[in-house]
């Protein structure tokens, strides 16, 4: 079978990721393109970088190139006006996280949906290996019916994503009632720098409670925990019959009798093993219950959740299948903001069904 062949839109950090799935697996994915505001030099550098034709338009692009779909991966602020490019040319979007600036620019993205513009969302978390295998579980009803999550993982929306996926939340309303406190906490490396000096900074922590009714959603998390070496990440699942983490399950086999099993990470490349490092996939028991599908090339828990989201953006061209719409990532949005408003206002919010909802539903 032939790759399947797309554009990117941007040259960041995050663009940076989609580029390196496709080098990594050839086979399955071919990067038609990318387009660049950078200077002619930058462009022409980047292009040698990564061995892709750079343009220094949509037109341009449009013009030399016939792709599958569009990778938008450029600041928030530019998202909308190039969705509407790419949806008046007809192509399919997979847009970076926000799809929008703000909640009038969800509007805005959501009437294009409503006029056929085709949209996906690249939210990556829920994808990573772990948290499918989390995902699978929960499916197969090991801990009853999920009622309870807490998510101490990562920042605002994404979190947001990850407890609706895990508590089977759709579009339901919540009562959300958040708080922000600041603790000190030894600085830890960013995007592309690794600290230099021991500095205890403030550390701005949001405490949220979203009240689903019958589900209760706990996200906590800290602006200096994302890529922190001294703040592990924790969620926690529970249903009536038992409970799950990132580790272990724990569930009644009956009334009387608990049983607890590891989640076992399997990975070549250890010790003596000379296969080349790749993550293999999860077991629970005797039995997988996650299974890398891009098993081979050496790729970060991140980066096969990334191609998974090209993946999944393939099986939504060819067939409408979504894995992550417009609709839930606007929700997760909206949802996000709401628990802002709550910890500023100090005081519980309600949400309210918002039209990309209704249209959803």
């Amino acid at each position: 079978m032939a790759p399947y062949p797309f554009v990117i839109v941007g040259t960041g950090w995050r663009a940076q990721f989609f580029l390196r799935v496709a080098a990594a697996l050839p086979e399955r994915f071919q990067v038609l393109g990318v387009v660049s505001t950078r200077t002619a030099d930058e462009r022409a550098a980047f292009s040698t970088q990564w061995n892709v034709p750079v343009f220094n338009s949509t037109d341009a692009l449009l013009k030399a190139t016939h792709p599958a779909f569009a990778v938008l991966s450029v600041p928030r602020e530019e998202t909308l006006n190039r969705i509407s490019e790419f949806a008046a040319a007809d192509i399919p979007i997979l847009t970076e996280t926000p799809p929008a600036a703000d909640h009038d620019g969800l509007l805005k993205v959501h009437a294009l949906v409503e006029q056929g513009a085709r949209i996906e969302v690249a939210e990556q978390y829920f994808l990573h290996p772990v948290l499918t295998a989390m995902r699978n579980l929960i499916a197969e009803g090991r801990i009853g019916t999920p009622s309870y999550a807490h998510i101490s993982i990562i920042q605002t929306y994404h979190g947001v994503s990850l407890m609706r996926k895990l508590l089977g939340i759709g579009f339901e309303n919540a009562t959300i009632s958040a708080n922000r406190i600041a603790l000190p906490m030894v600085k830890g490396p960013g995007r592309y720098e690794q600290p230099d000096r021991y500095e205890i900074i403030p550390s701005e922590q949001m405490i949220g409670t979203f009240d689903f009714g019958d589900r209760i959603g706990i996200y906590d998390f800290a602006e200096s925990q994302h890529r922190s070496r001294i703040r592990e990440p924790r969620v926690t699942v529970r249903g009536e019959r038992g409970e799950i983490t990132p580790e272990r399950t724990d569930y009644l086999i009956d009334e009387r009798t608990p049983i607890s099993v590891p989640l076992l990470r399997k990975d070549t490349g250890h010790f003596m093993n000379f296969e080349g490092y790749s993550h293999v996939g999860i077991m629970v028991g005797e039995r997988w219950i996650y299974r890398n599908p891009f098993a081979g090339p050496h790729l970060t828990d991140d980066e096969i959740a990334v191609a998974t989201c090209l993946a999944n953006m393939h099986t939504f061209v060819e067939t409408g299948q979504s894995s992550y719409s417009f609709a839930e990532a606007a929700q997760d949005c909206y949802l996000a903001d709401m628990m802002a408003k709550a910890a500023e206002g100090r005081a519980p919010v309600a949400t309210k069904s918002q039209p990309w909802a209704r249209s959803a539903s």
